[in-house]
């Protein structure tokens, strides 16, 4: 089974978040018919292994997906599908990569599950996984690698208030929330940096409200991305500080994640990028992933790497070009052989020493 029988299985498994039970199992049975082990875990999440013992190498992409089924085809040389690009793309590389590996030491790749609502997959993971190596799965193109991150504080406010006449001069109770959005702004802008990665953004992504007799009720969605070296309970604590009467909840949040460039995973993804005939470029990205929780809880060597073009994340164009795919797999067969001979050889250097 090639690599484009092995993408357009997974992509036609439709697997919003919270219903990817059928991709789970397409995964295993794909990864059996590669030759891995594979199982579904307690979380739901979908493990494919081979190999055994040190270095542990992980890959962990998502299983699934946002919401939009999109039908599969082959067009000009790409494959479309929901989750082409985020990330089953990644997923698909990794799997037949892996299944080509016979060097010594263990390859595991993750399909987690829950990525795009609250990585309830991969905070299932960070206390039952310690790998030496790793590699999560998103669209970072085949030419190129993601050492950042920022970081993702996602809210609800609510406030409760009295109706009252429109030639009232009291603020109502929307116009009452709406202050506390501008100067949760305005604290946003007293964060900005020389670059949108190194500066803190927010984003209103929902205002619903509602009357029932003298009553009005207020709903507002935020989205805040952090930049790196500012700690989220500083956000926090801004919130608390100023938000009056107004309700806060918090739906999802993590940290920004900045690895080391020079660290042994980019390395190694870059030396495989340019045995494949390209200079590497190391992204720094506006969105969030599973890298901000699992490197800080497991600090191993890490990056993002995978086919696609991040752009064409969550839209009705989402595809991966397929000989961008075939190229992302030749580099992370390059990175793991690199990993293993590292790893491998490390006890040898200290001893030498």
């Amino acid at each position: 089974m090639d690599e484009l029988e092995i993408l357009r299985g997974l992509l036609e498994e439709y697997s919003p978040s919270g219903h990817e039970e059928g991709a789970a199992r397409k995964f295993v049975e794909l990864a059996e018919s590669l030759g891995l082990r594979a199982h579904i875990d307690e979380a739901g999440n979908a493990i494919a292994r081979t190999g055994g013992g040190r270095p542990e190498i992980m890959v962990l992409g998502h299983i699934d997906t946002v919401e939009g089924e999109l039908p599969v085809r082959i067009e000009d040389g790409r494959i479309y599908g929901r989750g082409s690009c985020d990330a089953k793309g990644a997923l698909a590389a990794a799997l037949v990569a892996a299944s080509n590996h016979d060097e010594p030491g263990e390859i595991i790749v993750i399909g987690a599950v829950g990525e795009e609502r609250d990585s309830r997959g991969a905070r299932h993971l960070l206390p039952r996984h310690r790998p030496d190596f790793l590699i999560v799965g998103e669209p970072s193109g085949w030419d190129g690698v993601t050492v950042g991150y920022k970081g993702n504080l996602s809210l609800v406010l609510r406030l409760d208030g009295e109706r009252g006449h429109l030639s009232s001069p009291t603020a109502t109770t929307i116009e009452t929330a709406l202050t506390f959005v501008e100067r949760l702004r305005a604290f946003c802008n007293a964060h900005a940096g020389l670059t949108p990665f190194h500066s803190l953004t927010m984003k209103t992504r929902s205002i619903n409200t509602t009357q029932s007799g003298g009553e009005e009720h207020v709903e507002i969605g935020l989205n805040l991305r952090l930049q790196p070296g500012l700690d989220l309970d500083e956000v926090r604590s801004f919130i608390e500080c100023n938000r009056g009467a107004i309700r806060s909840e918090m739906i999802d949040a993590s940290d920004a994640i900045e690895v080391g460039s020079r660290n042994e995973v980019v390395r190694a993804l870059c030396a495989g990028i340019r045995k494949e005939g390209s200079r590497p470029t190391l992204l720094r990205k506006l969105g969030t992933s599973d890298l901000n929780l699992a490197a800080p809880a497991w600090g191993c060597p890490a990056a993002a790497y995978g086919p696609g073009d991040s752009h064409l994340d969550h839209t009705d164009e989402e595809n991966v070009d397929i000989a961008e795919l075939r190229r992302s797999i030749e580099v992370l067969r390059e990175a793991f052989s690199i990993l293993t001979a590292q790893r491998r050889l490390a006890p040898v250097m200290a001893s030498v020493e």
